[in-house]
């Protein structure tokens, strides 16, 4: 389309220059159609983006994850021990010479 383009308006091929005119129609179809495609995308995900930003009165359970640079802390709030300290768990990796067969890494 430019080789085509770059031999119809040299200046060897047409000498006289001609007058374009723009297609003022076809320029607001092309925008006009496009936005109004957006649009009727954009409502939908606004609709889904609000209903997703509920929350949630009373949780069944309460996590806190805390990465650290080689494992990660699980604070388990809703269970208490007898010194009102959170339930906490560490998940270290475990290499790979000691894993049993069909052992988790974690």
């Amino acid at each position: 389309m430019l080789v085509r383009a770059l031999w119809h308006f040299t200046e060897k091929t047409n000498p006289i220059p001609q007058r374009i005119v723009h297609g003022t129609t076809i320029e607001i179809i092309w925008t006009i159609f496009p936005s109004i495609i957006l649009m009727f995308i954009a409502i939908p995900s606004f609709a889904l983006l609000y209903s997703m930003d509920e929350v949630v009165v009373d949780p069944a359970v309460t996590i806190k994850a805390i990465g650290h640079q080689w494992y990660w802390t699980y604070e388990y709030s809703d269970y208490n021990s007898s010194d009102e300290q959170s339930l906490t768990f560490d998940s270290y990796m475990i290499p790979e010479d000691d894993l049993e067969l069909g052992q988790l890494r974690l």
